[in-house]
Order: structure tokens, then sequence, then C-alpha cells
């Protein structure tokens, strides 16, 4: 069954609500009798989107505060907020600290905005429904994108503490991150291995109506355990007190791939 606020006539806002997974789980929204409203960045991608499946469309940087102040005003309260916008803006160590500071602002600052914009008037109201979604980046850190991982890591620790402080409250609030797998957009360029955003959508209620936290998408590649076992050996880099990231490392290739496979 659905979560209790996937229903008729509850609001969804989703950022980074213009295509993708975002995009796809207002389709579901909608679906399932939602009224949806789709925030990103202005322009005709955003105004396609709307057009598409009938959604509310709203303009905005999430990267600014006071930009998502003021469309916390503009729409009223909301029952789910999904924190979904991202960039993946700056990749190695060479990256200049602009990069590093505009994907911050946007894949981790962009939810804290989201969250103290949105969940006072959850409080007030005594219900509400926050997911962020995040990364396996920011939990197994694989080298190449580590401006990426660092702000995936980020949103993970905070949505955790986020989660743990709402479950002390009185109200029916939770929040739920979403850890998408390797997804594509169904089309010519879509690899094998790759999950759709619908399958990703689709995951993703199911989930929230189980009461998962860490909802954790597998893909046509990588299975739920050996997503586990992934997890499992980076966390035993920590206590194993063995290098960091040898799972990618050419002393322990044999034997990570072994137990990562």
């Amino acid at each position: 069954m659905p979560h209790p606020l996937l229903s008729p006539g509850r609001r969804a806002l989703i950022t980074g609500g213009q295509q993708g997974i975002g995009l796809a789980t207002a389709r579901q929204f909608k679906a399932l009798g939602m009224e949806v409203i789709l925030a990103d960045l202005p322009g005709e991608k955003l105004e396609a989107a709307g057009a598409a499946i009938g959604a509310q469309i709203e303009p905005v940087d999430v990267a600014e505060a006071a930009a998502v102040a003021s469309l916390a005003k503009r729409v009223g309260p909301i029952d789910v907020l999904m924190n979904n916008a991202v960039t993946r803006l700056g990749r190695g160590f060479h990256a200049p600290v602009e990069d590093w500071q505009a994907a911050f602002e946007v894949n981790f600052w962009g939810v804290i905005h989201g969250v103290n914009a949105f969940l006072p008037a959850m409080q007030e109201r005594g219900d509400g429904l926050i997911i962020n979604t995040g990364s396996k980046q920011g939990i197994t850190n694989p080298p190449g994108h580590p401006i990426y991982n660092a702000a995936k890591a980020a949103l993970k620790s905070y949505t955790e503490s986020l989660s743990h402080q709402l479950r002390q409250g009185e109200a029916a609030i939770s929040a739920h991150l979403l850890i998408p797998g390797w997804t594509m957009e169904d089309g010519p360029e879509k690899k094998p291995g790759a999950w759709s955003s619908d399958q990703v959508a689709a995951f993703l209620i199911d989930g929230l109506g189980r009461g998962d936290f860490y909802i954790l998408c597998p893909d046509n590649d990588v299975t739920s355990e050996m997503d586990k076992r992934r997890i499992l050996w980076g966390a035993q880099d920590i206590t194993e007190n063995r290098p960091a990231l040898t799972r990618w490392h050419p002393d322990w290739a044999e034997r990570a791939t072994k137990a990562c496979s």
C-alpha cells in the first residue's frame, strides 16, 4: 500500500522536477491523484514538463535560500517535499574551488533550504513526508568524482540526523533517503544495465509504503545483495583498519571483487 500521504488531494513539491527521477516521480504521484508542483530552474524544459503531466511549475534556484523561502510562501503548505535537484558540476581535485562551492550549494544546501522553508508548516499541521535524493556515491565513495561524492555524503549524514530528530517529535513527519542505482531515461541511449527513472520512482513509492528510511535501489547490473556487500566492504575498511577505498586499490582487487560481486 502507498504511504498514507501519497493519496488523492495531497500536495507534493519536487525540486529538480523537470526531468529524470523528479519528473518520473511526479508522473506517478499524479497517477495517485495528488497535486504536484515542479520546481526547477526557469526555462522551456520546465514549462514543457509541467504541460506534459498537468503540473504546476515554479521556477526557482534551490541554491538561493531566499528564493526557496519565497517559493514556500507562494505555494503554501505541502504534504510531500522531494528535494531532488542536483548538479554534477566539477569532478576531480583539480577543479576550482568555485565548482566545489556551487556543487554543495545545490546538492547539500539546496536540501537544507527546502527543509527549512517547508518543514515548519508540516510541524504546525502535524504530518508530512520529506524525501531527499542521495546517491550510492555518497556511501561507497568511488574514486573519480570527489566533489559529488562529498556533497552526497554530507546529505546522507544530514538526512539521517533529520530523520532521527523527527522521530522524537509528536508530529507524524518522516524523512527518507532515496539512493538510486544506475539510472537512465528510456530511449535509444539507455544502456541495458540501467534502470529507468520510472522504475526508480516506483521503487521509491513502494519503499515509502513500507516505511523504509534507506530506499536503496538496485538496477539491472547490480542486485540489492551486491549493494549490501559493497557497502559492508567499505565499512570494513574502517573496522579492519585497512587503507581507504581498498575496493578500488590494485593490492586488494582480487579480494574486493570476490567479496563485492
